[in-house]
């Protein structure tokens, strides 16, 4: 019987280990800060605990895209006064975690560990501008990158 514990103990520590712990901050990074990443950062307040710092950035400027505005409103969030930012613009760069979501992206948040303590996740996603088709076709392609983003953070994130 005690060893039927023990196992049962081991496994439970285990699964406790491969939990992340909750950052006390989170960038997400992607090409431009239009489309991706604020996607993320908006969907991230609404899964996070209040305390964790959030925000986005890009490695070049872009300019905001409407399709973004239009598929948020229909979750019933906005992006706001949100403008497209890079990671010079940030005010603060000391984040827990850096979630990239581009290639570019990634290997620029890798250049910062270099002289920065902070953890990196590459989470590859969509870029919904690549489809072509009616007005509806390619809100569908920004629909399925903000289901695939929000599904990810509350696998990331989820604490139950």
């Amino acid at each position: 019987m005690m060893a039927a514990q023990e196992i049962a103990a081991s496994a439970h520590a285990a699964v406790a280990e491969d939990k992340k712990p909750m950052p006390h901050s989170v960038l997400f990074l992607c090409g431009m800060n239009v489309i991706r990443s604020p996607m993320a950062e908006q969907l991230a307040r609404e899964i996070l605990p209040p305390g964790v710092y959030i925000a986005s950035a890009g490695v070049r400027s872009g300019e905001r895209d409407p399709f973004v505005d239009v598929v948020m409103q229909e979750t019933g969030l906005s992006l706001g006064n949100h403008q497209p930012r890079t990671m010079d613009e940030l005010d603060d760069t000391g984040f827990d975690l850096v979630i990239t979501l581009t290639p570019e992206a990634h290997h620029q948040a890798m250049e910062l560990t270099r002289h920065l303590s902070l953890e990196v996740e590459y989470w590859p996603t969509d870029d919904p501008t690549a489809v072509t088709g009616s007005r509806e076709q390619r809100l569908d392609a920004y629909r399925a990158v903000r289901n695939a983003l929000k599904k990810r953070l509350i696998e990331r994130f989820s604490r139950s």
